[in-house]
């Protein structure tokens, strides 16, 4: 069982840095376009569009991964001061309760939203480019089953909780700058 979590993690992760490359496509299509725009005055058609589906796709399949390292928002008041037993508990009941049944209806009619798109050639209405957007659309059901994969692996990992009351540890690929600086306060009032 842990070969597969740490395997759905492994895809979580690799997706999620993939598209990470989009911020900087965000950020190069952003300083062009004010450049274009506020110094040249010769605004484009087409970079406002390429922002939205860069930022959306950013969005769409960013979540899988933050679900992956653990780091979606959590009200965690009474949660916290819980076994590890009795939050492994919580997750699973509100896994099945709300998470699956939404994942599952992003996928299904994400599906329906792509395949029509396809089906139609679909493009921006937005914009003088009049771009496609079919290719982008493609991303809802694909972020829908990512995250219903991923899903899987934090049920599992729920179960492994249940069990041992310990909770597996996740594969770390970046840490928040904030848990960096409180580790080197710690390490300087050991010292």
């Amino acid at each position: 069982m842990i070969p597969i979590i740490h395997a759905i993690e492994r895809l979580s992760i690799w997706i999620g840095r993939s598209f990470g490359w989009c911020i900087l496509i965000l950020t190069l299509s952003v300083a062009y376009e004010v450049f274009v725009r506020y110094v040249i005055n010769a605004p484009t058609v087409w970079a406002f569009d390429m922002m939205v589906q860069m930022y959306g796709a950013l969005f769409l399949v960013a979540g899988p991964y933050a679900l992956a390292q653990d780091t979606h928002v959590r009200a965690d008041v009474v949660y916290r001061f819980l076994q590890p037993r009795w939050q492994a508990l919580v997750d699973i009941i509100l896994y099945i309760l709300f998470f699956f049944p939404g994942m599952m209806a992003l996928f299904w009619f994400g599906y329906e939203i792509a395949s029509d798109s396809w089906r139609y050639k679909e493009v921006s209405w937005n914009s003088p480019a009049r771009i496609q957007i079919y290719f982008f659309k493609s991303l809802i059901p694909l972020a829908g089953g990512l995250f219903i994969v991923q899903g899987v692996a934090e049920c599992m990992r729920c179960y492994l909780a249940m069990k041992n009351n310990e909770w597996l540890s996740r594969q770390q690929d970046s840490r928040e700058t904030e848990d960096l600086l409180v580790g080197q306060a710690k390490e300087l009032k050991i010292d």
